[in-house]
């Protein structure tokens, strides 16, 4: 479980963006996970809550998680579609040269203070 070191990383910087704001205390975190980032939300908000609680200025907060589908782009016909659904192979052409645009992140979206 890959999660709990991920806490300790939003923690860190979440303190430190509390520290040089003055913020005495938060009340939510707001994070933005991609669909096939391997984060697993659930997992992520239990180990938040026994590692937040360690700690004054997050004590209570709650960890909120938006999930960002995975999209894939094709190069050959300028289209977006469900990564998930579709895998590499472009529904609209075939093609097999497509990215991944977004459903990856891992990011802290919002700091919600008191």
């Amino acid at each position: 479980m890959h999660e709990l070191g991920i806490v300790f990383y939003i923690i860190r910087d979440v303190k430190k963006a509390a520290e040089e704001n003055s913020v005495a205390h938060i009340s939510a975190v707001v994070m933005n996970i991609g669909e096939v980032s391997t984060v697993i939300p659930e997992y992520l908000q239990d180990v938040w809550r026994w590692a937040a609680d360690k700690e004054e200025i997050l004590m209570g907060a709650e960890l909120r998680c938006n999930i960002i589908p995975a999209v894939n782009w094709c190069d050959d016909c300028k289209t977006e579609y469900s990564a998930v659904e579709h895998g590499r192979t472009c529904p609209s052409c075939g093609s097999g040269n497509t990215w991944l645009l977004r459903g990856n992140e891992v990011e802290i979206k919002e700091i919600i203070v008191e």
